[in-house]
């Protein structure tokens, strides 16, 4: 039992806080596009965003999930682009880094992993941005999604933008927290040896496999492709795949407040596949 809370409930409550500061972040600055800026300044705001991938992808690589959930709250109301969000999502390296510089890894072979995975988020956000922004309805401006997300029967925009934030914040935090210690179950119960043991055969769908796991909206996940890695049971290239898709629990903030299914669905599937492309051309080339 004691295993068990600490595995599963404590892990699960450090996760979601280690996460309200973001999300506090994300919705004060949502709060404050909506109440404070003329629309002069949201136009501006929702057209300058060119860099938008260069930054998602440098801010991604920073070691935690915490730009995933900012990103995502932010792209749900339009204030940052599909291919930002997708940025984030691939050079997103989560417990990576820190396990790789515990491990004593090379800092030469760690800029190489992490800057492969900048590169292929830059590439990949901005060719998204060029494929998105053409499908793009005329009505869907970052001032109509702001409005919308802030005029819920639940909303508390009337007591001002800090309480907002703070009523936001929690409710996401409280979402995340249950999804968390679901998630959490059922891998104390399958078991980390189990997962690992599937992607010790070495072939072609291991690709697939590592990027499946990587999906799972925990750090767990990135954990167990890591060490795979450094234990040499698994290529560098099945380990990009694994953490290529790792977004935490970015996604499931994606699925609670962008409310188009479909839309979600396919980011899922783009991270998915270019977390398999990816990972197996890089293991063919050699370049790691």
């Amino acid at each position: 039992m004691k295993e068990f809370l600490e595995e599963v409930v404590l892990d699960g409550l450090i996760d979601v806080l280690k996460l309200i500061p973001f999300l506090f972040v994300a919705f004060l600055i949502l709060e404050y596009i909506e109440h404070k800026m003329s629309k002069k300044n949201k136009e501006i705001l929702s057209k300058n965003k060119k860099v938008g991938p260069l930054v998602g992808s440098l801010l991604g690589a920073f070691p935690q999930c915490g730009f995933s959930s900012l990103a995502t709250n932010l792209f749900s109301s339009r204030v940052i682009t599909l291919g930002t969000l997708i940025a984030v999502y691939l050079s997103t390296s989560d417990e990576m880094l820190p396990l790789m510089i515990a491990n004593k890894i090379k800092v030469l072979t760690i800029i190489k992993i992490i800057g492969t995975k900048f590169i292929i988020g830059l590439i990949v956000g901005y060719i998204i941005d060029l494929i998105y922004r053409k499908k793009i309805k005329k009505e869907e401006t970052i001032d109509s999604h702001i409005h919308d997300m802030c005029h819920h029967d639940d909303c508390h925009c009337e007591d001002g933008i800090l309480k907002s934030s703070i009523i936001h914040t929690l409710k996401i935090a409280l979402y995340i927290l249950i999804a968390c210690l679901l998630i959490n179950t059922a891998i104390y119960y399958i078991g980390e040896d189990s997962i690992k043991s599937i992607l010790k055969h070495g072939n072609i769908l291991t690709y697939f496999l590592a990027s499946l796991i990587g999906l799972i909206p925990n750090c767990a996940s990135s954990v167990i492709v890591t060490e795979l890695y450094l234990e040499n049971i698994i290529s560098v290239g099945v380990m990009i795949s694994g953490t290529l898709t790792g977004a935490g629990v970015g996604l499931l903030i994606l699925f609670k407040e962008n409310k188009h299914l479909k839309e979600n669905l396919i980011i899922v599937s783009i991270i998915y596949l270019v977390g398999v492309l990816c990972g197996f051309l890089l293991d063919i080339i050699g370049v790691l």
